[in-house]
């Protein structure tokens, strides 16, 4: 039998929000390889076999993929929103790369929906326009070019979707993250800090980036930063942020 690897997204927490293509592959694996929170998220299948990891071991998982892929087994790594961004995509690529004889697999990286996307959706079109994502994660990159990248986009006035903001292995990251911000913007910026979305414990907070504090965020929330022209409309409950679509000459 010849052995596939996927590469999956999950999408950002409600199985509404997992793609027909992911649940399919997820179906026809006998092996589901991933990050142990979100092999978790896979409903158990008879004779389909767990391979659950940590979360610094992405290159070490990857590579186990490959093998059992090349033995013959259908393999699905799976990421939490899609693969691509800031998941299990790049890691299988690299490993990848480094081993010749595993790159005439059957490989196929399956899309899913990534945090920021569902939590602009839940607070209207914050990345209506020209915006980035940046993960503030110091594991894999050095502080000082996370700081360099927040300052440049600011500066270039993008909207900014910014993953991994605070753990408590290093709290302080996201202070120093708003106080560039804080350099860089004006204080009425709108800021989104969305947490855990579609899943039960959804909360979702927007304020001004004066009003925005270190404590808002966790290693569940993606927080989402307005440009210079993004706007609030306020309504009964919960506003509605939006950046519109033009920018004048």
């Amino acid at each position: 039998m010849r052995g596939w690897l996927a590469i999956a997204g999950l999408g950002p927490g409600a199985d509404a929000l997992m793609t027909p293509e992911v649940a399919q592959a997820l179906e026809a694996a006998s092996d589901v390889v991933g990050y142990a929170p979100y092999v978790a998220r896979v409903p158990e299948r008879a004779g389909q076999a767990r391979h659950a990891s940590d979360n610094r071991v992405e290159l070490d998982r990857a590579r186990e993929a490959l093998r059992m892929a090349a033995e013959g087994r259908r393999v699905v790594v799976v990421s939490s929103g899609d693969p691509g961004v800031f998941g299990m995509a790049a890691a299988v690529f690299e490993a990848l790369e480094a081993e010749p004889a595993w790159r005439d697999l059957d490989i196929h990286v399956l899309p899913g929906v990534t945090a920021m996307l569902a939590a602009a959706a839940r607070a209207g079109a914050p990345l209506g326009h020209d915006f980035c994502a940046i993960n503030l994660s110091d594991n894999l990159k050095p502080w000082a070019l996370i700081e360099k990248r927040l300052r440049l986009a600011a500066e270039a006035d993008f909207a900014m979707a910014l993953y991994n903001p605070r753990s408590k292995a290093r709290p302080e990251g996201f202070a120093r993250a708003l106080a560039v911000l804080g350099e860089a913007c004006e204080p009425e910026r709108p800021i989104i800090f969305a947490r855990a979305v579609s899943t039960s414990e959804e909360q979702i907070d927007i304020v001004r980036l004066r009003d925005a504090a270190p404590e808002m965020a966790d290693m569940r929330t993606v927080v989402i930063v307005g440009s210079s022209r993004s706007r609030i409309i306020k309504r009964a409950g919960r506003p509605f942020v939006y950046t519109p679509r033009s920018v004048p000459a």
